[in-house]
C-alpha cells in the first residue's frame, strides 16, 4: 500500500472519530438542556438510596440490639445453672439430714441407735452413688500419690512397704475427678 492511501486511511478514520465524539457532545449538551429533568431523577435516586440505607442501618441495629439480648440471656441462664446445679444433690440429702436429726433425739439402746445411724449412711452412699460420687478407701492397696496423701510413715508386719496400714480419712472423686484425697498412713520397714 502506498504512503498516500495509508494517509488517506488514517485521515478517515481519525475523521471517524471525531465524528463520534461531537456526537456524544450533542447529546451530553441535549441531556445538559433539560436540566431539572436530570436533576430531579438524580434527587429521586438519592432519595431512594437513602431510604435503602436507612432501612440496612435498621436492620443492623436490630440485629445488634437481638444479639445483645441473647448473650444477656445466655448468661443469665449460666448464672443460673451455676446457682442451682446442686439443687438435685440437695434434695438427695435432705432425707439424710432428716434421718440424722431423728438419730440424734432418739433415746434408748445403743445398738437401736446404731443401727439407725447404718440406715442413715445406706441412704447417704445411695445419694452419693446416684451423683457419680466414689469413695477412696485404699487399706492395703499401693500408695498412689494421685489419689492419697500420706500423713506418716511406719513400720507394719501385716502390709508390704509402700502400701497403705491405715486410712485416717475416706477421699472421694466426682465422675472420676479426684475431690479430696485419702489421707493415709504408709508402710515403710
Amino acid at each position: 500500500m502506498s504512503q498516500s492511501k495509508q494517509d488517506e486511511k488514517t485521515f478517515e478514520e481519525n475523521e471517524n472519530e471525531a465524528q463520534a465524539e461531537d456526537q456524544t457532545t450533542e447529546e451530553v449538551v441535549a441531556e445538559g438542556d433539560d436540566g431539572e429533568a436530570t436533576i430531579e431523577s438524580l434527587q429521586e435516586e438519592l432519595e431512594t438510596v437513602r431510604a435503602s440505607a436507612d432501612k440496612n442501618w435498621d436492620t443492623v441495629l436490630r440485629m445488634k440490639a437481638e444479639a445483645d439480648n441473647q448473650r444477656k440471656r445466655a448468661e443469665k441462664q449460666v448464672q443460673d445453672a451455676h446457682k442451682f446445679a446442686v439443687q438435685k444433690f440437695v434434695s438427695e440429702l435432705l432425707p439424710v439430714a432428716d434421718s440424722l436429726e431423728m438419730g440424734m433425739a432418739a433415746e434408748g439402746d445403743v445398738d437401736k441407735i446404731r443401727e439407725g445411724m447404718g440406715l442413715t449412711m445406706n441412704v447417704f452412699n445411695k445419694a452419693l452413688e446416684k451423683f457419680s460420687v466414689e469413695a477412696i478407701d485404699p487399706l492395703g492397696e499401693k500408695f498412689d500419690p494421685d489419689l492419697h496423701q500420706a500423713m506418716a510413715m511406719q513400720p507394719s508386719d501385716e502390709y508390704e512397704e509402700g502400701h497403705v496400714s491405715a486410712v485416717m480419712q475416706k477421699g472421694y472423686t466426682l465422675n472420676g475427678r479426684l475431690v479430696r484425697p485419702a489421707m493415709v498412713m504408709v508402710v515403710k520397714n
